[in-house]
């Protein structure tokens, strides 16, 4: 089982655009200071003021002002007046690039996470969704801009290799720019937010 003592990946790890970023991050491990954790299987990346999907792409607002870096924070936002969403930030300071969360294969703390999802009935339901994800692991607006590297969410390498050939497909549930291919997950795997 992966531990904490597992390497955070380093603030140069994200230091890339963010469709290297996106499929390196598939099989690394979300860790919550509280024990939860999650093989990342699912993410999304965007691109900044030339993605128009993108939450940056007409410039820096209150609300964004994380994506514009610097990498290796997490860029948290409430969607929908309901759900939060979590980020990888991404690129050099002022692109407003980032990597969405997708879906997680939980690891350890389901007793922390069921409870914080009581209409999961399966471990494959805790994580399967970037807002599932979210509640799943307590992220909310509090840990917008926490440092990846050394906060209390932290992105760890156990060792585990990205898959040779992940899965490329387009993004989920957008309407600008929905034609490009920049959402991964890894092949068949059951936990995914969407077949």
């Amino acid at each position: 089982m992966t531990g904490m003592s597992s390497p955070a990946l380093p603030h140069a790890f994200y230091r890339r655009d963010a469709r290297e970023v996106g499929p390196a991050l598939l099989n690394k491990v979300l860790v919550a200071a509280d024990g939860r954790a999650g093989r990342i299987i699912e993410v999304e990346a965007y691109l900044g003021t030339d993605d128009p999907a993108s939450h940056s792409w007409r410039g820096m607002t209150a609300r964004n002002a994380t994506m514009f870096g610097p990498a290796g924070h997490m860029y948290v936002y409430f969607t929908y007046g309901m759900h939060w969403c979590a980020n990888a930030v991404c690129g050099e300071d002022g692109e407003g690039t980032a990597v969405l969360l997708r879906a997680l294969e939980p690891l350890r703390g389901l007793d922390l996470m069921y409870p914080a999802r009581p209409a999961a009935r399966k471990d494959r339901d805790l994580c399967s969704g970037p807002a599932r994800l979210a509640q799943a692991l307590g992220i909310d607006g509090r840990f917008d801009g926490e440092d990846l590297a050394t906060g209390a969410f932290r992105i760890l390498d156990d060792g585990t290799p990205p898959p040779a050939t992940p899965v490329a497909t387009t993004r989920v549930g957008i309407t600008r720019a929905r034609d490009l291919p920049w959402r991964w997950y890894v092949p068949g795997h059951a936990g995914i937010s969407r077949p």
